[in-house]
């Protein structure tokens, strides 16, 4: 089943993303910046970045569902497991990027959850394009289509609704995007949430590093994506190996088009 819903998905996907740049440019015309769409849909014959995103998320090794994490035998002889299940549904509200779209569906898909998915205005008609995508790869599994669901709407109001449950409804909130969208959610939600902060992600050399390894990690990590909140912001290296491998590093980014800052330290 999962194999045929990946390669449904990255067949129906990828014709139903043809209709994406008409989307991109509806949210242009609105006004909205959707710069974010910038390298996601390429020439006729590639595989879109979003594809490629679905596939990972999809084709991990290992089902995650029913995973023993760990098991222990009671005193009294009693057998004792935690093992992974799935939460059920999971709504999740974020901000312009319209990748989250995919990134997100396709990640509760793979833990076995639904998800409810409410985008920013910035981008409604892209990120509408992508769902029509992953629902049209579900359908062609054999899946309910409404698995994944995208809030169409701009109405801030339909945050509220999420963070009152939807009835009972949601299982879990996860806001995704600035501080006062996550301080909002944290704030007024009546359901579980799953926050996070802001960034400033830090990448640490270790003094036996493997040179090339760590200057790949490290060009990866800050230019993969360079406006996602998990892009390396800090580069930590070990005193011991600095003198001989920063410069290394320094070059390899500021070639990429990276701008460094430091002190004498």
């Amino acid at each position: 089943m999962l194999t045929k819903l990946i390669a449904a998905i990255a067949s129906l996907g990828f014709a139903a993303l043809f209709a994406a740049p008409a989307a991109a440019q509806e949210d242009r015309s609105a006004g909205a910046l959707v710069g974010h769409w910038t390298g996601m849909i390429t020439e006729q014959g590639e595989i879109p970045q979003y594809t490629l995103s679905v596939h990972i998320s999809l084709d991990m090794s290992g089902d995650p569902v029913g995973t023993v994490l760990a098991s222990w035998t009671r005193p009294n002889g009693l057998e004792m497991s935690r093992v992974r299940g799935p939460i059920g549904v999971i709504g999740i509200v974020y901000e312009s990027r319209p990748n989250v779209t995919a990134d997100a569906g396709a990640l509760c898909l793979r833990a076995g959850n639904a998800a409810i998915l409410r985008g920013g205005s910035e981008s409604l008609h892209s990120s509408q394009a992508i769902a029509t995508a992953l629902r049209a790869g579900l359908a062609d599994a054999g899946l309910p289509e409404n698995t994944i669901q995208l809030v169409g709407t701009t109405d801030r109001a339909a945050v509220g609704h999420m963070m009152a449950g939807l009835g009972g409804k949601l299982d879990v909130l996860v806001p995704r995007g600035g501080k006062s969208l996550v301080a909002r959610v944290q704030e007024e939600a009546r359901v579980p949430i799953i926050g996070h902060l802001e960034g400033l992600c830090h990448t640490y050399i270790h003094e036996q590093a493997d040179p090339a390894k760590a200057e790949a990690i490290i060009v990866n990590a800050k230019l993969r994506r360079v406006g996602v909140c998990g892009s390396t912001e800090t580069m930590l290296i070990d005193a011991s190996i600095a003198h001989g491998l920063l410069p290394r590093l320094a070059a390899a980014l500021e070639k990429a088009g990276c701008e460094l800052r430091g002190d004498a330290h």
